[in-house]
């Protein structure tokens, strides 16, 4: 990912395609002192055109655009761009379009209706790398993708991750990279059903996907 502005600013890129409501967005961001909107679009096609133009901190993503979904939009940019962090932004809370939007990589998921104080503590939490799932959709979504889904790689990490490891240090143990360890982490938190490093260590003990002592 580029550099953030030299005053530290958050650069976020909209794509919704209705313009009152990057309009809105707009307003919300611009009203921060570290965040700024970078670029907006209004279809996919545009906004993965702006992705590798302006390459923005945070993406706030729209799942339904008038050429293609979000989701397939988010699949492109992250397949291009594996750090994308992208956070959809969307009118629905239908468990098939979370678990869609978060397969195809995106990083957070919020509704419309969230508050402009949330959203943006959402954004920066995003733009950290770090996930948000609502609570109540993080535990219908656990429910559809089962434990026995974790890969052997995956149960690693987390055995170590909840032991406190950071990034670094799982990469030295594993002898892999630390990039990789961010894929495993991510791809974890998704089949549990969290939003960040506690909540999985937590709910890994509690599963007894990890001992202690």
């Amino acid at each position: 990912m580029n550099e953030r502005q030299a005053d530290g600013r958050l650069r976020v890129l909209l794509v919704d395609d209705h313009s009152l409501m990057r309009l809105g967005l707009a307003s919300v961001i611009r009203g921060e002192t570290d965040m700024e909107v970078c670029g907006e679009a209004g279809t996919g096609r545009e906004a993965i055109a702006l992705f590798r133009r302006l390459r923005p901190d945070v993406t706030l993503m729209d799942l339904r655009l008038s050429d293609q979904s979000g989701a397939e939009t988010t699949r492109s940019i992250r397949g291009e761009f594996p750090d994308a962090r992208i956070l959809v932004i969307s009118t629905f809370a239908a468990d098939e379009d979370v678990y869609t939007a978060i397969s195809a990589g995106a990083l957070g998921y919020v509704l419309k209706t969230v508050e402009s104080d949330e959203l943006v503590t959402i954004i920066r939490k995003v733009a950290q790398g770090q996930r948000h799932i609502p609570p109540e959709i993080g535990a219908r979504l656990a429910d559809r993708i089962p434990r026995s889904e974790l890969t052997a790689r995956e149960r690693l990490v987390l055995a170590l991750l909840v032991r406190g490891r950071r990034n670094r240090q799982i990469a030295e143990e594993l002898g892999i990279s630390e990039g990789t360890v961010k894929v495993h982490v991510s791809n974890i938190m998704l089949k549990l059903g969290v939003s960040d490093r506690t909540e999985a260590a937590t709910v890994a003990i509690e599963r007894g996907l990890v001992h202690l002592g």
